[in-house]
């Protein structure tokens, strides 16, 4: 049976290189039919417990290895954020948010080294703490998914794989580095890997340094520079009876922080005392820590196995605005994260699982300002799963999950005012999903599934109370805010043949006491702008569709669209034209590739020649160039009340790209690749970046930091087998 999947034709070609599948067309790597088939053999782990992707019932991506290298990207979220149905919140270069169908923050619970990565993500500029070169594949499954991940996976998780381990004998290393002319960025990666009689390990750094990006209408925008450096180690064993690892990682990343002031006169940006080209930093900037221990353990039993994950993460995050020694905010979060299932082997055409996972969390401030009180989260969920295969056409999934969490502010008195009050929330949930595929005959597949989704408010929503610097606002909480419950319905069909490969995704999501922000007339702090946060009920509808066509050999054209339009349905007051949509929804995007594979390596035709063949002889393999086309359509469907959002008008986005293998007599010895984004450099503004709300020019009366301009980036990837 095959899968339904929403991505396009780029990355149809993520099947598992180490897989053998046999049918009844060549091997030919710009096979469609032949792709599809591969990919429906992957395992994902993100719906209900470990399963092959053709039976997984709600709408699934992958991103291989090999695609992941050869995006382009100034951190991970910015890396995945090319996919159908997902988009990211931006500030500056450094900052990335996942947005799936129009729903982030707490809403998307991402997923790293098999625990919840936690790092006070309730901001918009608290990006996802994770070193790219570490990850070896993403899944991405849209819709709640808080059947096995509880509260917040409303929209969707983003599970970050790492590297896989080496098999029994073998030891490599891996060099890679990475430099892009518009913001000098320079990246390089060193990585040490191996399997010794079961002992595995695997030790990896990375430094990551760029200075301010330009573009056409702002120059080079102050404050966009940062440093990001990472490390990893991994210790563990693989036995018959199953596995036990040991994880540790250290990621720091230190920001500028993009203000947007202007000069009365000029309007240009105020520079700081720096060159715009220098990697130093300069005021005002963060500086984020965030440190990982997990013990991963899995063992074999005769009727399934056993999973156990413990995981401990602190994260520190400091502001530093007047002096480079002297913070103002100093936010330190500790979480432990705990989770126990058990998984059975299939019987009869059935598979189960069952488990009961949680955290603990508790939030600090160390420094002189304040946003947030100091508090404390504890919560657990129980839950169970089942699969049921009936014959070769159809496959059922669904579950049940309780939930319950505990969240406790503290009281803070400044100056002999009540700054935050000391309270405490409950809240318990209840979801589930339940849903279905039937393949209709070898082309077609159909896919229904309806899931319940439940999110508490966070610390940020109930209580905040103060500047918060990254996004140029001051902000106040709501203590009297209700959980979210979304109920969501997924369809999806998709068509597969030798030549043409099209999906249409279609989802209806009705969420009650939807949170959001909305700006406030009244001026508490002079030089901030002033946001609340409010709730009311909300509907969001929208699909992802893609065309892939292969019309000859090694040529192919691939399409996707995603849409949402996500409204209000009540609120405090009347419905008016001004506040009838949710604030900060992505725009449509239409995203086109041709690329042509000039030449390819096939296994089995090394397989079955044992002379030499052309390609043995050549100095590329894999080599392809490409030309993309990301269009974005103008989004005025915003909420306008005081002035909360404006709108965007459309723009597009031009790029080329080329990779290939550097061989030696048919041996691999490095990865090339070269990519041009914005090649016409267009200036523009996201619709989800956080800088379009910064000051205005008043020479040119545009408001706002614009994105990057043109950038060409060159990667190469040196693998190093050391034995086998």
């Amino acid at each position: 049976m095959k899968r339904f999947i929403i991505l396009p034709l780029l990355c149809l070609s993520i099947a598992v290189a180490a897989q053998e599948t046999t049918h009844e067309h060549s091997e030919d790597s710009a096979d469609v039919f032949f792709r599809h088939l591969q990919l429906n053999e992957v395992t994902v782990t993100g719906v209900t417990g470990n399963t092959k992707l053709k039976h997984a019932t709600a709408p699934v991506s992958i991103i291989s290895p090999q695609v992941l290298r050869a995006t382009t990207s100034t951190n991970i979220i910015d890396a995945i954020a090319h996919q159908p149905g997902v988009s990211q919140l931006t500030t500056g270069g450094s900052i990335s948010k996942p947005i799936i169908r129009g729903l982030g923050y707490n809403r998307v619970v991402v997923m790293s080294e098999g625990v919840r990565q936690e790092g006070q993500q309730w901001g918009d500029e608290h990006g996802v703490e994770v070193d790219g070169s570490s990850v070896g594949s993403v899944e991405i499954l849209k819709g709640p998914a808080s059947l096995m991940h509880g509260s917040d996976a409303m929209a969707g998780v983003v599970i970050l794989h790492p590297q896989p381990t080496l098999a029994e004998g073998e030891m490599q290393a891996n060099v890679s580095t990475e430099y892009q002319t518009n913001n000098g960025l320079f990246n390089y990666n060193l990585s040490l890997q191996g399997n010794q009689k079961g002992i595995v390990w695997d030790a990896r750094y990375s430094d990551k340094m760029a200075h301010a990006y330009k573009n056409k209408y702002d120059g080079y925008v102050p404050g966009s520079q940062f440093r990001e450096r990472a490390g990893r180690l991994l210790v563990g064993v693989n036995r018959t009876w199953g596995h036990s690892r040991l994880t540790w990682t250290a990621y720091h990343l230190t920001p500028g922080i993009i203000e947007g002031e202007r000069d009365p006169e000029t309007g240009e940006l105020e520079r700081s005392s720096h060159s715009p080209k220098s990697y130093k930093k300069s005021l005002p900037f963060q500086q984020v820590k965030h440190y990982k221990a997990v013990w991963d353990n899995s063992l074999n039993l005769p009727s399934g196995y056993l999973k156990a994950i413990i995981g401990y993460q602190q994260n520190r995050r400091q502001e530093f605005e007047e002096s480079m020694d002297e913070y103002g905010i100093f936010l330190k979060l500790h979480t432990l994260t705990y989770d126990l299932r058990y998984v059975t082997n299939e019987f009869d055409g059935w598979k189960l699982s069952t488990g009961v996972g949680g955290m603990y969390q508790q939030s600090v401030n160390k420094g002189e300002e304040f946003l947030i009180p100091d508090s404390r989260l504890f919560d657990f969920g129980l839950y169970t799963t089942a699969t049921k295969r009936l014959g070769e056409r159809w496959t059922l999934s669904g579950g049940l999950r309780y939930d319950h969490r505990r969240l406790h502010g503290d009281e803070l008195t400044e100056e002999e005012e009540v700054r935050f009050v000391d309270f405490t929330r409950h809240f318990n949930g209840v979801t589930g999903s339940i849903g279905t595929v039937f393949n209709i005959n070898e082309h077609f597949n159909l896919r229904l599934n309806l899931a319940r989704g439940f999110r508490t408010p966070n610390m940020s929503e109930l209580a905040s109370n103060g500047v918060h610097e990254g996004s140029i606002r001051y902000e106040i909480g709501d203590q009297r805010l209700k959980a979210e419950y979304s109920l969501q319905a997924d369809l999806g069909i998709d068509f597969t043949s030798r030549y043409v490969s099209a999906q249409l995704a279609l989802f209806a999501n009705r969420i009650d006491n939807y949170i959001f922000t909305h700006r406030l007339p009244e001026v508490i702090d002079p030089d901030y702008l002033t946001y609340a946060y409010t709730q009311g009920d909300a509907r969001l509808l929208g699909f992802e569709a893609g065309l892939d066509f292969h019309p000859i050999h090694s040529v192919h054209f691939s399409n996707n669209f995603s849409y949402v339009d996500a409204r209000l349905t009540s609120y405090i007051t009347p419905l008016t034209s001004d506040i009838k949509y949710l604030p900060f929804t992505p725009a449509p995007r239409w995203s086109s590739e041709l690329k042509w594979e000039l030449t390819h390596h096939s296994h089995s035709t090394v397989a079955h020649n044992h002379t030499k063949h052309p390609l043995h002889r050549s100095l590329f393999n894999n080599l392809y160039v490409a030309a993309g086309l990301d269009c974005y359509l103008r989004q005025n469907h915003i909420f306008r009340a005081d002035d909360t959002e404006t709108a965007t008008p459309a723009y597009a986005l031009l790029s080329l790209s080329a990779g290939a293998d550097l061989q030696l007599q048919g041996k691999k010895i490095a990865e090339l690749y070269v990519t041009a984004d914005n090649l016409l450099n267009k200036a523009y503004q996201s619709h989800l970046s956080r800088l379009k709300y910064a000051d205005e020019n008043i020479v040119t009366g545009r408001r706002g930091v614009y994105n990057m301009g043109r950038n060409i980036t060159f990667k190469i990837v040196v693998p190093i087998c050391i034995s086998r």
